[in-house]
Order: structure tokens, then C-alpha cells, then sequence
């Protein structure tokens, strides 16, 4: 039985090994497959006459769908499964798998890591002290920045699901108030430290928003204009969620303006990021290349369910199938 990942480089860039998945199938592995629809010749190509194939981010449209006639299962190696025309593989009858929940705990984390950035500029002090700038200084300290000290201060999340909740846990430890805003709710959840608000309510009283929501036509660019007016002048936004839950240039506006104090950002509307984009140029503003998912041990928990998905398949019994 042939199989075939499609782009296997981010998940194991040689840190991990593919032998369990070696074990099931006769697997070829490609680092990087190419994106844009013009590659659609070398997707179809690579699938060839494969039963399995794995993609990250290389889209399997109705095209290559259609083309890949021995395709009986895709195993997406990530949570979001846009890339993949379900309906085509419905049709077809090729089941689609994806991995929820594997990286709640490094997404929370990298989201409060942001946050913490943002306030003490961690990065930028250890530089000034590398170039010279404490052994030089008449004084015994000094801050290139204003700091932030986050006790007491009330955090908005926008999704409470479960990763807005591990985020919620570790501000709740730092002394933050909990804002919530979620399209489902959870009463047990609430506390004299946590609330569910509407959401013009959470914009209103946070001085941290952190964004924890899918992307839907109802969520898609969240933060924009409007809903920015509706802030504390100098709150801090914290995305690595979807890039596009963001208007990046009305973002960078108000960055540029001070408005909003602070962003920091792991996601970006388009992936790699554009020389284009105004965050790039905006004031306050942290990015980094969307690497929340990226410890290892997330990585090798993201491989196993992967591994787990394809064996029960074999199996006659599928999991996380989505349609």
C-alpha cells in the first residue's frame, strides 16, 4: 500500500522519525510540495497511484482530487482541514482525517510568551545588554521600554474553547481578570475571576485580548475598525489563532496611532508573510513565523494521532473523520 506526505518538512524537519507510519504503509515523504495552484501539476504527480497521502498545508483541491484515482484516505497534519475540498473527497468516498487537540497546551503557552514579550521586551533587553549599553550606563539598571506588570489587569479571550481555557487558567495564576467570549458556554467554568460578557463588553474593559476562536464568516477579521474603537486606548492584542481574524491594515493603523499599545502576533493572513503586509512597518507590533505548534513534543503528539488515525482506519473503525 502506497503512501505519500505531501509536505513533511515543517512537522519533521529531523528531530522525528517516520517509521511507525513506514511500519503501515510503503510511505515517500517530500519536504515541500508546491502551494499555489500552479503546482497543482506536481500535487497530482506526487500522488500518483497512492491509496494514502498526508498534507500540512499543500491544498488538495477538486482537481487533484478527482485526478488521484486509488486515493482512498488523506490525513491532514493539523486541525484545520480547509485546504482539503471535503465535499469532492465525500463524493468520492475518501475519508479525511484530521488531528484536534494536540496542541493545546503549547498554543496557550506561546500565547501568554507573546504576551509577556509585549510587556517586558525580553528579547530587545538581553540585545542592549549584549551590545553594551548596561556595562556603559551611569545608572544600575535601565529599560528601553515601558513595562507591564499584569496582576489585577482583566484579559479578554475570544473563544473559550479548549485552549482559550488553558490560556485563561495561567492569566487566572498571574492575577488577571477573565473575560470571556465564546459561542458556546460552559456555566461551571465561571468564577470571581472569569466571566462570559458579550462582546462588545469585552471590548470595552480588557486591557489584553487574546484571540482563541475558529475562523468563520462570523469571526473572520474580528478585529477590525469598528470593534477597535470599542477598546481601552493601549490595550494589547495576542493572535496565534488565524491571521485572518485580524484586519491587518486597520491592526497597524491603530498601532501606528497608539490606539492599541501592543500586538503580538504568530499568524498572518497570508503564510509565509508578505514584504507588504503593515504589520511589518507598524509600531509595537511582535510577529513571529507561526510556531506555536512547534515544540517537539507537540510535533511527536501531532505524529502519533496521525500514525492512530491511519491504523483505525485499516482497521475498519475511523476517528477523527471530518466531513
Amino acid at each position: 500500500m502506497k503512501g505519500v506526505i505531501l509536505d513533511g518538512y515543517t512537522l519533521n524537519p529531523g528531530d522525528l522519525s517516520w517509521k511507525e507510519l513506514e511500519k503501515i504503509c510503503d510511505l515517500t515523504v517530500y519536504d515541500r510540495t508546491a502551494y499555489d495552484i500552479g503546482g497543482l501539476e506536481d500535487i497530482i504527480q506526487r500522488i500518483g497511484d497512492a491509496e494514502i497521502v498526508f498534507t500540512n498545508k499543500t491544498p488538495l483541491p477538486a482537481e487533484a482530487l478527482q485526478a488521484a484515482h486509488k486515493l482512498k484516505f488523506i490525513g491532514v497534519l493539523a486541525t484545520g482541514y480547509n485546504i482539503v475540498d471535503t465535499a469532492t473527497a465525500n463524493n468520492l468516498g475518501i475519508v479525511v482525517t484530521n488531528i484536534p487537540a494536540y496542541s493545546t497546551s503549547a498554543v496557550s503557552q506561546m500565547a501568554i510568551a507573546l504576551l509577556l514579550e509585549i510587556c517586558h521586551h525580553v528579547g530587545a533587553h538581553d540585545a542592549a545588554v549584549k551590545r553594551g549599553e548596561w556595562e556603559n550606563n551611569p545608572d544600575w539598571c535601565f529599560w528601553k521600554y515601558p513595562l507591564i506588570e499584569l496582576d489585577s489587569k482583566t484579559m479578554g479571550i475570544i473563544g473559550l474553547g479548549r485552549i482559550g481555557q488553558a490560556t485563561a487558567r495561567i492569566a487566572q495564576a498571574m492575577g488577571m481578570n477573565v473575560l470571556a467570549y465564546s459561542r458556546s458556554q460552559n456555566d461551571k467554568l465561571e468564577s470571581p475571576t472569569l466571566k462570559y460578557v458579550k462582546l462588545d463588553r469585552l471590548f470595552a474593559e480588557s486591557d489584553v485580548i487574546c484571540l482563541h476562536c475558529p475562523l468563520f464568516d462570523s469571526t473572520k477579521g474580528i478585529i477590525n475598525k469598528n470593534n477597535i474603537e470599542k477598546m481601552k486606548t493601549g490595550a494589547i492584542i495576542i493572535n496565534n489563532s488565524r491571521g485572518q481574524l485580524v484586519v491587518e491594515e486597520d491592526l497597524a493603523d491603530a498601532l501606528n496611532r497608539g490606539k492599541v499599545g501592543g500586538a503580538a502576533l504568530d499568524v498572518v493572513s497570508t503564510e509565509p508573510i508578505k514584504a507588504d503586509n503593515p504589520l511589518l512597518k507598524a509600531k509595537n507590533c511582535l510577529i513571529t513565523p507561526h510556531i506555536s505548534w512547534a515544540p517537539l513534543e507537540t510535533r511527536q503528539r501531532l505524529m502519533d494521532i496521525a500514525t492512530e488515525n491511519l491504523r483505525q482506519y485499516l482497521a475498519g473503525t475511523p476517528i477523527n473523520v471530518v466531513k
